[in-house]
């Protein structure tokens, strides 16, 4: 076989490739062209693994120059720089991919966050939009947010803070007169947007607020209602100044709330559950005609529905039915809302809170408790410059509550049976069983010392 003379022969090995030791087709190779042509076609290669006589194990390496297997433990120095150029070429690798995800990652995590801020935001707004489109047959006004500002004078007029946003005083092109409540941030898909548009824009009841309009624009949005100048019934009944309320207007209110709520629960298609009756969320017009408002908490349930679930408790400290916080009393139901109701009637006809440390009298802290002591032992409830007429609307209005706020549901009438209890006459009416709120005196201790809790909180009173 010819070798060029410029090429040297490094290392021989042998091969196996049948067609060359064919007897009966003799291949004549004489060239090193003709063994290319060959082996371009492929051949088997195999070799043994080193063995190193001296540490027994197959990790050391052949070294050419001497032709004989170099052992790695054969020297100190030789593993310490082994173990060196190791450590050197780790450390070299992770400072390379540490300064590659700080130039390259740190972008893409970036990138991310956005993405999934995005995602979760963007989701809000899908969820409005598409309970938007598929309510086109509501009546409210669709406005932009440019309009909103137009007509609020850039949010000028404050008109006072809920729950769920603040409300600005605003005037339409025609020159109506309008309550625009901007909603806060939502933490629940738009649900309280979607809860407002969904309950209110179906409504049309002359004692339920009028929804006008409204806005999405982003994470902005707006409710357009019309306006109450006489504000809410919290700053009449507990007002220090001189209240405009005298008893027949104050019964009048209870009459339309109570109406009101009634058409909630029968008068649509769908049962809606306020489930956060309380004077500030009843608001009064040039008239002083009652209007329930505030839907942020309300729910839509179908009419056949006698009980409701609920994932968590909703209403406010006060109001809340007892049901909401004790699940063994019974399920939630419109009961709830005849609870808050019976709540509410007992503040306006005594024009005071029904959970009060300051009172004089260790018995009238709860108030309800003490109006049914005194009903049930045939006393009169004094009322100053009240006339006879006067007293028994009061009466009235006491025994009623002290029904609606029964402890167990099923005690509890219906606010259609509540309506025509409101229009009949008093005589008509017995006192019921005394609600089972008992106030311990460690509890009543509690109450006189901490007069914030005791004013926004009835749980402790529940057993």
């Amino acid at each position: 076989m010819d070798v060029e003379e410029s090429c040297t022969i490094e290392q021989m090995s042998g091969t196996s490739w049948p067609r060359i030791i064919d007897a009966d087709h003799p291949i004549n190779i004489s060239t090193c062209t003709d063994l290319h042509n060959f082996f371009s076609y492929g051949f088997v290669l195999s070799w043994h693994r080193l063995y190193c006589g001296s540490c027994r194990h197959y990790f050391c390496y052949m070294d050419y120059n001497n032709d004989q297997v170099s052992c790695f433990r054969s020297g100190l120095i030789a593993s310490l720089a082994l173990v060196a150029g190791s450590v050197a070429a780790s450390i070299g690798l992770l400072l390379g991919l540490h300064v590659a995800i700080s130039v390259f990652g740190a972008p893409f995590v970036i990138a991310f966050l956005i993405y999934k801020w995005r995602r979760r935001h963007l989701s809000v707004y899908d969820n409005v939009e598409e309970f938007l489109q598929t309510q086109n047959n509501l009546m409210p006004i669709r406005y932009s947010f440019s309009e909103i500002k137009k007509m609020t004078k850039g949010f000028k007029e404050n008109l006072g803070e809920g729950g769920f946003g603040t409300v600005f005083k605003g005037t339409l092109r025609s020159g109506r007169l309008v309550a625009v409540k901007m909603l806060s941030q939502s933490k629940a898909n738009g649900q309280d947007f979607i809860n407002e548009v969904a309950t209110i824009g179906r409504i049309h009841h002359v004692n339920i607020v009028q929804l006008i309009g409204f806005c999405v624009h982003g994470s902005k949005r707006a409710l357009i209602y019309e306006f109450m100048p006489n504000g809410s019934l919290n700053k009449h009944i507990f007002s220090s100044e001189a209240n405009i309320l005298n008893y027949d207007k104050t019964y009048d209110i209870a009459l339309g709330v109570a109406r009101g709520i009634d058409y909630l629960h029968q008068g649509c298609d769908m049962q809606i559950l306020h489930f956060d009756i309380k004077p500030h969320n009843i608001l009064l017009d040039e008239n002083l005609n009652p209007k329930v408002s505030d839907f942020g908490l309300a729910k839509l349930y179908p009419v056949e529905d006698s009980i409701v679930p609920l994932t968590h408790a909703r209403g406010t400290l006060g109001y809340m039915a007892p049901e909401m916080v004790y699940k063994n009393i019974g399920g939630v139901s419109y009961k709830a809302d005849v609870y808050s109701f019976g709540m509410l009637l007992m503040e306006m006809a005594s024009r005071r809170k029904n959970l009060n440390a300051f009172t004089e009298h260790l018995s009238q802290i709860y108030f309800p408790t003490w109006i049914y002591d005194q009903l049930h032992d045939g006393k009169n409830i004094e009322i100053q410059d009240a006339t006879e007429d006067e007293r028994k609307i009061c009466k009235k209005m006491m025994i009623v509550a002290l029904w609606c706020i029964q402890l167990k549901p099923t005690d509890r009438p219906s606010m259609n049976k509540v309506v025509k209890m409101l229009e009949g006459d008093v005589e008509c009416l017995q006192v019921p069983l005394k609600p089972l709120q008992p106030s311990p005196n460690r509890e009543i201790k509690g109450a006189r010392d901490n007069s914030n809790q005791a004013s926004s909180s009835i749980q402790s009173h529940y057993p």
